[in-house]
């Protein structure tokens, strides 16, 4: 149905021939494609180099009734708009938000003809969700210039030499096998998100357990209260997709807890710990975020913010025009 498939008899099959495609190939039709309709290029002796200018990938969740995808649509499209930030962005998109970076970025929401759309952007980059036809759910990311992603490549200097280390991406067609799997996990971490807040019952479960105290060698380490300030700050730090990428550590984490020393960081970090928010990696002082973590500092936010706060206003406005 139009540039979608609505039913496939063998989705994994399908999968893995849409991934197996050689750059070769697509080449090789490239280039016959020159022959046919360009053919003044051979009295130069010369060749096409091809280039990418612009290139999308879509990851499509399909559903067998457009009743089932209208039930949470909504809700998806809510949370999306509300709730990614501009650290959110760049942590889907692999990359760390940085006080030096200068390019533009945002959420935006459209209504068209065949739905609504929600575009979170950084740069020539671009993040959406959106439905088709009511029955697909489509993630989709698009980038303008391939150099805004990194990777693990050959480099040849100026002098001939060549080392392999990590570099910006190069705009030949043959950077898109490389492409394709950082698009991919884009689109896979914004769907990951979008899944841990979707279920508010979920969230609240686990917001719970969050709240509750943990003992251990006979001390009591409490839980984290969304409404204390200090609580709230260190969640909403330690949530920050620069620490999602790079891991945090002691030092790091002083520097966005202002007035906190070494000894009271290494206390937090324990009982972030304890509470299975975060877990150390072996044989070094970096922390990351466990999934669990990341569930319950996003539904927790969530809830305070577009369920709580938004009631509690309405609370008092009421009650300032009561007779």
């Amino acid at each position: 149905m139009d540039n979608a498939f609505v039913e496939i008899a063998n989705w994994t099959r399908a999968q893995q021939i849409a991934d197996g495609w050689a750059i070769k190939r697509l080449h090789g039709k490239l280039d016959q494609f020159a022959q046919t309709y360009c053919p003044i290029h051979r009295a130069f002796g010369v060749a096409y180099h091809w280039s990418v200018d612009q290139c999308e990938y879509a990851t499509d969740i399909v559903f067998r009734r457009q009743a089932d995808l209208a039930a949470i649509y909504g809700t998806l499209t809510r949370t999306a708009i509300h709730t990614v930030k501009p650290d959110n962005i760049a942590t889907f998109l692999g990359r760390k938000l940085n006080t030096q970076y200068e390019g533009e970025m945002g959420n935006r929401f459209n209504i068209r003809i065949e739905g609504t759309r929600i575009k979170h952007t950084m740069g020539p980059v671009s993040l959406k969700l959106h439905d088709k036809f009511g029955l697909i759910l489509r993630i989709e990311t698009t980038v303008n210039d391939l150099a805004f992603f990194k990777h693990y490549r050959e480099v040849e200097h100026r002098d001939g030499t060549r080392e392999t280390k990590w570099a910006s991406m190069q705009k030949t067609i043959y950077s898109l096998p490389a492409l394709r799997e950082l698009l991919e996990a884009a689109n896979r971490r914004y769907l990951e998100f979008l899944s841990t807040i979707e279920d508010s019952r979920n969230g609240r479960d686990k917001l719970d357990k969050l709240s509750q105290p943990v003992r251990k060698e006979g001390r009591s380490y409490p839980g984290f209260n969304l409404f204390d300030g200090d609580d709230e700050a260190l969640l909403r730090v330690i949530a920050r997709g620069e620490f999602n990428i790079s891991g945090l550590q002691n030092k790091t984490l002083r520097r966005s807890l202002h007035g906190k020393n070494s000894g009271q960081v290494s206390r937090l970090l324990k009982r972030l710990r304890l509470h299975g928010l975060i877990k150390k990696v072996s044989r070094t002082y970096e922390y990351y975020l466990t999934q669990f973590g990341k569930e319950v500092i996003a539904a927790g936010l969530k809830l305070k913010e577009l369920v709580v706060i938004p009631q509690l206003a309405r609370g008092h406005l009421a009650y300032d025009f009561l007779p």
